[in-house]
């Protein structure tokens, strides 16, 4: 997938949006902060996808090593520590990785946390129990997200999770009308995933032969939509 012509192009933007254009209102949608109505339901919507996805893993990860493939500002990737994982937590904006340093309690009850500037499907991290990627593939079209999946389960042992954007009516009619009325500080456009769809692809992957999808939750929560599957060797 690192060659994929997409991909990079996506890459690129989301890393300039993320790095120049939306730094602070990013930072401050990410902490304490007062912000605006519609934010309010994206952080609550994200604060619920991430006590998913934690529930999904088990309570004591002692031992594991976890990426967390575009960890953001670090909120997730301090809870799986704190649980005991040596977590590798991978961002494309140096600007959000800094950020995310900054944030890092002292106190991670005996887990390990390395914050890293880059392509979180690089193969150069190693091998890990877990990947994470919550809300950082919901950019890349299905066959992208399809192979970005299956070269990171190439390097995990137990489970992958991910988020994706359910493909709906609205949020179809939402993206087309951003596209007609192009915004220089616009984010990179989410693409929608019809998960019956998605399941097809990913059962086709030969990449993902041993794999398959299990738990699946939606997240709803105002501005804010995206929902998780669990995928696990079968």
């Amino acid at each position: 997938m690192n060659d994929s012509t997409t991909y990079q192009e996506k890459r690129e933007k989301i890393e300039e949006y993320f790095d120049r254009t939306a730094a602070d209102q990013w930072a401050r949608l990410t902490s304490d902060a007062p912000v605006s109505g519609i934010r309010k339901t994206v952080r609550a919507g994200r604060e619920r996808m991430r006590e998913t996805l934690l529930s999904w893993l088990p309570e004591d990860l002692q031992g594991r090593r976890i990426l967390d493939a575009g960890c953001g500002t670090g909120a997730l990737a301090v809870e799986l520590a704190r649980r005991g994982a040596y977590v590798v937590a991978i961002d494309l904006s140096s600007t959000l990785v800094q950020l995310a340093r900054e944030r890092l309690p002292q106190d991670l009850h005996g887990g390990k946390l390395e914050f890293v500037a880059g392509d979180m499907l690089s193969t150069s991290y190693g091998n890990f129990d877990h990947v994470v990627a919550m809300d950082s593939m919901i950019h890349y079209e299905r066959h992208d997200l399809v192979l970005g999946l299956a070269g990171l389960a190439q390097r995990t042992s137990q489970s992958v999770l991910f988020t994706f954007a359910p493909s709906n009516p609205i949020l179809a009619t939402m993206i087309r009308v951003g596209r007609i009325f192009p915004r220089s500080d616009r984010a990179p456009f989410i693409e929608p995933v019809a998960e019956t769809l998605l399941r097809i692809e990913l059962a086709r992957s030969a990449g993902l032969g041993d794999w398959a999808a299990a738990r699946t939750e939606k997240i709803s929560s105002g501005f804010y939509t995206s929902q998780a599957m669990e995928l696990c060797r079968s």
